[in-house]
């Protein structure tokens, strides 16, 4: 497993969780701001992408709700490594 981490504004927010989700090979992605994590999404890896994006929805919305409160913010992603 690998960690990769990205420094977005939170305008991208939305849009590079979406992408990295669409990936297929994340496990679970922290939002941080300021040191502390803001929210932590687990993913099933090997779940559909119609399944993610339904059990997805929710979370996105919030997601949405919280990157029009945040100016700037770190991604951390661990990814499952490919065999």
């Amino acid at each position: 497993m690998s960690t990769e981490k990205y420094t977005v504004s939170g305008e991208e927010l939305l849009s590079k969780i979406k992408k990295l989700i669409h990936e297929g090979n994340i496990r679970r992605v922290r939002v941080i701001q300021g040191g502390r994590v803001i929210i932590e999404i687990p993913l099933t890896v090997g779940a559909s992408a119609a399944a993610l994006g339904i059990m997805m929805a929710p979370v996105l919305a919030a997601i949405g709700a919280l990157a029009a409160l945040i100016t700037e913010c770190t991604l951390e992603v661990e990814k499952v490594d490919k065999e």
